[in-house]
């Protein structure tokens, strides 16, 4: 089985961004705000909006299952406020959830949080427990940068985001690290503001102690880890400069997926970083869907990558197709176990 562990609706039927659009455009008079029931999706409009398009690459390039979550982009928590947030959360988690209902042997589900700048993240855990319970989430994302691109929230270690990790603790599910929209002209959402957030939370981790009190707590780092892999001596050399443990101390808890759109970058990510802390992805049809004209291929074809490195083993291939994520995502492993996957 080839699992791929990063994959977001980003071809959600167009009816669901008009009812954004109506949404943003009320904030500030919440009288003004749509009814969540005035946005209409049949069936019939997210079969074609997956089979058009995520299932048919998925067959093309032959994965089989891929962990899917709301566009990363859509979430925009910097807009509006907690209610806002919630509203907008629960209506993309219900979608996502309809897919993996839809198609239960190709998506498995993976939630957003209603996060809110300035918001006590103790708020999201209450759509977090509804996810799992209810929508059978295997994961979830979690935005260090709530207010896109002005990094107002406290690092990943402080105790404010206790409340989530506790209870990602209690449910055994791993977070994705990942930010939204940037609103920092500085920064370009998928080519600066992403890469930039993957590096800092990793930074973050590095500087605390986080899984001294949460031992089982595991993150996945998206994008091959941001600049992560290809700075390796310089986490080191600041963990040594900080009196912390080595980085790769982290790697029982922290994963990097293989969201690395060349060849090269995918033989440093799995030459410097142990096998068992790669997860397969490719993040399909997200920030690069053109075709590569130095190989005729898609840049997110990433299983083409995976197959050429040198670096890894047969065994350790598999681990990083599937094995690592059935250990990272027990919920997931479960679930395929019981369908007698």
């Amino acid at each position: 089985m080839i699992i791929d562990c990063h994959g977001h609706f980003t071809t959600a039927p167009p009816q669901l961004a008009r009812w954004r659009d109506r949404q943003v455009a009320a904030v500030g008079s919440p009288a003004d705000a749509p009814d969540p029931d005035d946005l209409v999706i049949g069936d019939d409009d997210l079969c074609r909006a997956i089979e058009d398009n995520q299932l048919r690459l998925m067959d093309e390039r032959g994965s089989d299952l891929t962990i899917f979550s709301p566009r990363a982009s859509f979430m925009a928590h910097h807009i509006g406020d907690f209610q806002v947030s919630s509203a907008w959360a629960r209506i993309c988690n219900d979608l996502v959830h309809r897919i993996s209902t839809l198609y239960p042997d190709r998506f498995a589900m993976g939630a957003m949080l209603p996060q809110s700048p300035g918001v006590d993240p103790a708020t999201c855990v209450p759509e977090l427990r509804r996810a799992v319970e209810e929508l059978g989430a295997v994961t979830i994302n979690l935005n260090p940068d709530p207010s896109g691109g002005g990094w107002t929230a406290p690092p990943l270690t402080d105790r404010s985001w206790y409340p989530v990790y506790e209870a990602m603790v209690e449910y055994d599910i791993p977070a994705m690290i990942h930010v939204s929209t940037s609103c920092n002209p500085a920064f370009h959402t998928t080519g600066a503001h992403y890469l930039n957030a993957d590096t800092t939370a990793f930074m973050q981790l590095v500087q605390g102690d986080l899984f001294a009190d949460f031992p089982t707590l595991r993150f996945v780092i998206p994008h091959g880890g941001g600049a992560v892999p290809y700075h390796w001596g310089r986490f080191r050399g600041l963990a040594m400069a900080l009196g912390k443990p080595d980085p790769e101390a982290l790697l029982d808890n922290v994963f990097f997926d293989t969201c690395v759109y060349h060849q090269p970058g995918v033989d440093l990510l799995t030459q410097v970083i142990p096998s068992r802390s790669v997860l397969f992805a490719s993040e399909m049809i997200g920030a690069v869907r053109d075709v590569d004209p130095r190989t005729g291929h898609h840049f997110d074809d990433t299983k083409r990558y995976v197959d050429a490195t040198p670096h890894l083993t047969d065994e350790e291939r598999a681990a990083v197709y599937s094995g690592n994520a059935l250990r990272v995502y027990p919920r997931l492993a479960a679930r395929l176990a019981a369908a007698g996957r």
